[in-house]
């Protein structure tokens, strides 16, 4: 169970791919001032704080991604972070943040939104225009992190999109934190058996969003299935640990399809950490 618990943690380690610009520790104080100079200036510049082993850091990225968008990426070390950080999010002092001409947006939610809505031009839209279906998303988001954490333009699609994600974030982020430190096996198999009917009531989800497409969001990627895929790294690792599928294809195998759909897109594969890596590295800390 070591290795579902190291990513959980989040344990200091470096990673992502170089076409981003990566920024070190001791380069934050001069970063700020130049971000500082930046909006002053007027220029429309994207910085991300982050660590690379947090799956709400890998949303924002996603996102950054799917839109198409640059930025510069800081890794901050979480047992030294950075003056950058503590300034842009003095009430959590957590990533992921995203610096907008020099202004933060904190909290991974809010940030996909806010990428969604300011480049509302700019590649895909994540949520959906319909009110309704906005909401639901919102909400299936918010289940996933709590019980494991182009679209429609209507306002019922935009509410529904909201509900999922609320619901990924309330129920799948609960369940993988128990599965993995759990004090019993008790506890962890109760962890088990709460992330296996999250996927169930996901999979009716993914059946009622979809109508019959790929994804979430329809015949393209959208906000549920942006916060649903900054899990998808560490389910695979809890794959390989626990020698069981969270989502099988014989039980849910929708969101099996899903998992592999997702996996495929280029957007995806050029943030989401490499799986051998997380394990060589999980590995390592057992040892």
């Amino acid at each position: 169970m070591l290795c579902i618990h190291l990513v959980l943690t989040l344990y200091t380690v470096h990673f992502f791919p170089p076409r981003h610009h990566e920024l070190n520790q001791n380069r934050s104080l001069n970063l700020s001032r130049d971000l500082e100079a930046s909006a002053m200036a007027g220029e429309d510049e994207l910085t991300l704080l982050g660590f690379w082993g947090s799956p709400f850091v890998l949303r924002a990225r996603l996102a950054l991604s799917f839109k198409g968008l640059s930025y510069q990426y800081v890794e901050e070390d979480l047992k030294n972070k950075s003056e950058l950080l503590l300034k842009s999010n003095p009430v959590h002092n957590k990533v992921p943040v995203l610096i907008h001409d020099g202004k933060p947006v904190c909290e991974s939610s809010v940030i996909l939104q806010y990428i969604d809505e300011v480049f509302a031009g700019t590649g895909p839209s994540l949520l959906p225009a319909d009110p309704y279906e906005h909401a639901i998303a919102r909400f299936w988001a918010a289940y996933i992190d709590d019980k494991y954490v182009p679209p429609p333009v209507d306002p019922y699609g935009r509410a529904m999109a909201r509900f999922w994600a609320a619901y990924i974030d309330d129920k799948l982020l609960s369940s993988f934190m128990m599965m993995s430190m759990g004090n019993t096996e008790e506890e962890r198999a109760e962890g088990r058996k709460q992330a296996f009917a999250a996927a169930e009531i996901l999979e009716e989800a993914l059946k009622e969003c979809s109508k019959g497409r790929p994804f979430f969001g329809g015949d393209s990627v959208g906000y549920v299935d942006i916060v649903l895929g900054g899990f998808v790294p560490w389910v695979h690792l809890i794959d390989r640990s626990t020698g069981s599928k969270q989502f099988d294809a014989g039980k849910t195998p929708l969101l099996a399809a899903w998992l592999e759909h997702f996996g495929s897109l280029d957007a995806a594969k050029a943030v989401v950490p490499d799986l051998e890596r997380l394990v060589a590295i999980s590995k390592m800390r057992k040892a």
